[in-house]
Order: structure tokens, then sequence, then C-alpha cells
């Protein structure tokens, strides 16, 4: 097996990330892609910081275990499968799923410190970062927050001013100007999903 090309996909919280993967996995073989997310390597709540009026910050690049993150990723570019439980957060609702991960010719990495933490951005060959603003961000952050992971509204605003907006500023935003493409997602991103498919079909194609 040839090596897989990586591409690691970040942006902030309520960009499109997992809007644009699901988009662009539907233009491939499932044996042609492989999409491995951030959001089921947190730590357990148990070990999640708390803000100073007790409420727990998802936020932080110390929320995510950044080793079992690379030690995944490293399996899956030699050609391994992978076995992780899914994170629900606090979603009492939901019953986690075993998911499993096949390696592939391309694999994607999708997180908000994909390409913060070095060791993870060093095995990423094309890095992508999703932006949209400010407002539509909140609005796709409600819907999800409330909907997938149980909180109410106000919790939902008090960690976006407080733990989503401050670390977005000042670590994730700062990474759009090392990446390879900035894609806007402020209404939507045909075209640009179309362009990086036929890129990556083309490496798809030299591999075989």
């Amino acid at each position: 097996m040839n090596k897989p090309f990586t591409i690691g996909i970040t942006g902030g919280s309520g960009s499109g990330k997992t809007y644009f993967l699901q988009g662009l996995s539907d233009l491939f073989k499932p044996e042609e892609i492989c999409l491995i997310s951030q959001d089921n390597y947190y730590k357990p709540r148990e070990q999640q910081p708390i803000d100073e009026n007790g409420v727990k910050n998802f936020d932080l690049p110390i929320s995510i275990d950044r080793d079992a993150f690379l030690s995944d990723l490293i399996k899956l570019k030699a050609g391994q499968s992978v076995f992780k439980k899914e994170y629900t957060f606090n979603n009492p609702a939901a019953e986690p799923s075993l998911l499993e991960f096949k390696s592939a010719p391309i694999i994607i990495v999708e997180g908000l410190f994909v390409q913060f933490f070095e060791e993870i951005a060093k095995e990423i060959d094309l890095k992508i970062f999703i932006e949209a603003k400010d407002h539509v961000k909140l609005g796709r952050r409600i819907r999800r927050d409330q909907v997938e992971r149980g909180y109410d509204l106000d919790d939902v605003l008090y960690r976006y001013q407080f733990h989503v907006m401050p670390i977005y500023e000042s670590q994730i935003e700062p990474l759009k100007h090392y990446s390879d493409l900035v894609i806007p997602n402020n209404s939507n991103f045909k075209k640009a999903l179309e362009v990086l498919a036929s890129f990556l079909k083309s490496k798809i194609e030299v591999a075989n």
C-alpha cells in the first residue's frame, strides 16, 4: 500500500467542518477515504478543565487526548485499522458506539486543534482552514449543542462567549495564515468541494 495522502481540516466551532467532511465523503467510495474527528478524542469528563464559574471547558488544547489522537493517526497511515469509542459529551440520551476507522488512500483528520498540535500537523500533507462569520458560527453552534449535546441556550451562549471565542481568537484563527487552503463557508462551499474532490481523485489514481 502506498503512503496515504493526509489532510487536516480546522476552523472555528460552527464553521461547518463536519458538514464539509460529509459532503466530501459522499463523493468517494468508502474504501477510498477515511475520516477521523478530534471530537472522539476528548479526555473523560472528570478530567476536563473547569473555569472560575465551575463550568467544564471543552475548548482548550488540554481537553484533548493528543497522544491517543496522534497514535491512531500514525496507525492509519501505516495501513492499520483503528477502533475508538464514540464521545458523547454530556448527553445521557446518546448511546456511544464503537467506531471503526479503516486506513484508505485519503485520510482526513478534522478538529479545532489538528493544526495547532505540532506533532499532528507534521503528519498532514494538506492543511485546510474553514472559516465563517461569527454570527453564522454562533447559530450553527446553538443548533448543534442543543440537539446533540443537550445544552440549554444560556449554557451555549456562555460557552461561546467565555470558552469558544477566546480560544478561537488566540490560537485557532492565526492558523489560517499557515494553511494551504482557506475555504469560506457562510452560505455554501459547493465549488470548493468539487475542486478538492477532483484533486483528491487524482491522488487516488496515481496511488493505484
